[in-house]
Formats: C-alpha cells, sequence, structure tokens
C-alpha cells in the first residue's frame, strides 16, 4: 500500500483539524478533485486509486505517533485523545469515470480534513507507476545532486532556508523518502524541515506548516459575515494558538484584500504571512512596505514562499529579500516529483460548507475553483477583486 501511516500527511492537517475540532465541530464540507494537466486520463487506474483508499480507511494511529504529536505544545490533549479513536472512512468519497476521473469528498469537516495529503499522494503514484513501471532514478539523483551544487554555489553557507513541501504531488513515498535523506546529508545547514509529518519523525526533524486555503474557504460560510471572513479566520486561529503557529495564508482573496484586512492588530499577532500565489516579488515588496507604514520592523516578521518554487526562483527570492526581512521557503514537486517526467498537477479544493458555496480567488486566476459562478462574482464584488 502506498500510505502506511496516517503521519503521512502534512502538519497543517493536522493544526486545521484541532481548530475544527474545537471551533466547528459541525461544520459539513464538500471537496472536489481536479487534474489541471492537459489530456492527463485517469480513469484507466480508477480501480487501484479506490483499493488504495479501502487501505488508507484501515488506518488508524498508534499509541507511538500520539506520542510523538503530544511533544508539540500546541496540540492539545483532548484532540489527542481524539486521534486515538480517529479512523477515515471511504464511504465520504465517491468515484465517478462516466466522464473522465472524478473524485468528491462529502461529510463532516472534522472527518474528512485528512484524506485531501494521502488522497493526492495516492493518484500521483498509481499514476506513476503505471505510466513510468520503469522509473529513471539515475535522472532523478543527478538533477537533484546539480540543485545541491548549485544552492551551495549561489548562497551564502547556511543562510538560505527551506523546507520540503512535496508530498501531495511525489513521484512515489521511495522517491520522496530519498530527497529528504539526501537533503538532510547535503543541506543540512539549510533544510529547516519539512511538511510531511511522517518524515519528519523518521528523520528527526521538525514539522512545517500551519494554515491552508480551506480553512480561510470554510470561513466564508461559518463566519458573521462574508466581509469579515478573513478576519474571522484569523481571529479564531489566534484564540485557538494562543500565538503559536503564528504565520497566516495571504492568497485566498488576493494581496490587496489580504493588505486590507491584515491590520495593524494581525500585523503584531502574526509572526508573518506566506505566499501561494501571483508575483512573489510585488507579493514581498507590498508586505514590507505593509510593515514599515505601522512602524513594525519587517526584520521581526517572516515570509515564507510556497508557490511551485524550484532552488533558482527561490534564490533569486532570497537576494531580493534577505536583508530586509526573515525570508524562508517550502519546495515541493520540484524536488519530489523531478524525474524527467511531467508532474501531475492535481489538487482537492473544498467548494462547499454547511451547504453554501467558498472559493478562493488567488492572485493566479487559473487556481480559482468554484461551481457557482454567480457565488463567484459576488466574491469578487465582496472583496474589490478584478
Amino acid at each position: 500500500m502506498i500510505i502506511e501511516s496516517l503521519l503521512d500527511t502534512d502538519l497543517y492537517k493536522f493544526t486545521m483539524m484541532q481548530a475544527v475540532l474545537h471551533q466547528f465541530p459541525g461544520a459539513m464540507v464538500q471537496y472536489r478533485f481536479k487534474c489541471r494537466n492537459e489530456g492527463v486520463d485517469l480513469a484507466p487506474y480508477a480501480e487501484e486509486i479506490k483499493d488504495e483508499i479501502k487501505a488508507l480507511c484501515q488506518l488508524r494511529f498508534s499509541n507511538e505517533e500520539i506520542n510523538y504529536l503530544s511533544q508539540f505544545s500546541f496540540f492539545k490533549t483532548d484532540y489527542l485523545d481524539f486521534l486515538r479513536i480517529f479512523q477515515l472512512n471511504d464511504e465520504f468519497i465517491a468515484i465517478n469515470t462516466d466522464n473522465g476521473f472524478e473524485l468528491d469528498v462529502k461529510g463532516p469537516w472534522l472527518h474528512t480534513i485528512m484524506f485531501e495529503v494521502p488522497l493526492l499522494a495516492i493518484i500521483s503514484e498509481v499514476y506513476f507507476r503505471n505510466t513510468q513501471p520503469d522509473p529513471n532514478y539515475t535522472e532523478g539523483k543527478q538533477r537533484l545532486a546539480d540543485k545541491i551544487i548549485f544552492l551551495k554555489n549561489e548562497t551564502p553557507a547556511g543562510e538560505f532556508k527551506f523546507s520540503e513541501f512535496g508530498t501531495r504531488r511525489r513521484f512515489s513515498r521511495e522517491w520522496q523518502e530519498y530527497v529528504i535523506k539526501t537533503l538532510g546529508a547535503e543541506l543540512a545547514p539549510n533544510l529547516i524541515g519539512t511538511s510531511n509529518v511522517y518524515y519528519a519523525k523518521e528523520f528527526g526533524m521538525t514539522p512545517i506548516g500551519t494554515m491552508a486555503h480551506e480553512y480561510l474557504q470554510a470561513c466564508q460560510t461559518l463566519g458573521p459575515r462574508l466581509v469579515y471572513s478573513q478576519k474571522f479566520a484569523f481571529e479564531k486561529w489566534a484564540q485557538e494558538y494562543r500565538g503559536e503557529l503564528g504565520i497566516a495564508l495571504s492568497d485566498v482573496y488576493g494581496l490587496e484584500a489580504f493588505i486590507n484586512d491584515f491590520d495593524l492588530y494581525f500585523c503584531k499577532l502574526f509572526d508573518g504571512a506566506r505566499h501561494d500565489s501571483g508575483d512573489p516579488f510585488e507579493w514581498g515588496e507590498r508586505l514590507i512596505e505593509h510593515y514599515q507604514q505601522f512602524r513594525i520592523d519587517p526584520k521581526t516578521k517572516q515570509m515564507i514562499f510556497s508557490d511551485n518554487l524550484s532552488f533558482k526562483t527561490a534564490i533569486e527570492i532570497f537576494w531580493r529579500f534577505k536583508d530586509r526581512i526573515n525570508v524562508a521557503f517550502g519546495i515541493g514537486t520540484n524536488l519530489t516529483n523531478d524525474l524527467g517526467y511531467t508532474a501531475l498537477q492535481n489538487v482537492i479544493k473544498m467548494i462547499y460548507c454547511n451547504g453554501q458555496p467558498v472559493a478562493k480567488v488567488s492572485d493566479t486566476p487559473e487556481k480559482t475553483m468554484c461551481p457557482d459562478a454567480s457565488y463567484l462574482e459576488y466574491l469578487k464584488q465582496v472583496f474589490k477583486i478584478g
């Protein structure tokens, strides 16, 4: 089986799940899968994917895994007790192949939030083990070695900081493990962690992550008014974590709406922000200017960049901002699925919460995903987008 531990997922699924347990335990949601690659048909692999999902839904957290999670101060005892009895249920998943490969996840948010990352990892690995049964690992290892040499040559020793973010689109679990081991051996001063909780545990690394788009999207229906939903999401997060996990995601409504809502209170309350769409240089300049307008020293804050990065792009960003604000990077697909084949650009996005449509309207328009065009237009009007 592809997924052998429920820890084999991103940290922010755990951190959001705890917030859901405490803040929104009754929320009902629906997620939808989308493959952005033109011409890729996953339907022939549907039965294999279903078998992997059934195996995934047999997993439970072990006492050892719960004990590992308990060392992190931001996880509360009642949440860890909940995880002891937690199990995914494949009845919340519907797969249809009548018109290509369609997959929806629908059910209680608390019981479906853990599906996204392992489902994406399963689909990617099933696809590649069928289309590339004899992988060119020699090519992949050379590409990885070239990246490591490039980073060492282009940045001062130890100053460039990044995390491995590649679980959801990895070529395979085996390849991701090789990548993390190699990065840890070759770039220990630069590699600050991984988003994958399983590998963080296995290799004694720091798990990295706070919130994702679905959390802010759900708050479109869970908050008091749509126009206040972004502030509501940040406020609830602060109530949950009391100063820990203080990186705010900035692109659910685009940069302008984020800047408008990220007022002095939130600028002081949060440690920094994460960029995940749009021009990273424009975003960085605007955020630094925003801090300065509030007389906050940007050097006390952090910017995280995680939008489809390569080392080359990340290093360009690093040199632009390194002396002005603390910068770090999350690099995923370019590390865990770069063997010379085209990686799948797969996503699973929340599209409904409590029966109402929700959407992300980022600074990269093609990332927008919403089943209700009228709601999308209304959302844009409320946040003055476009």
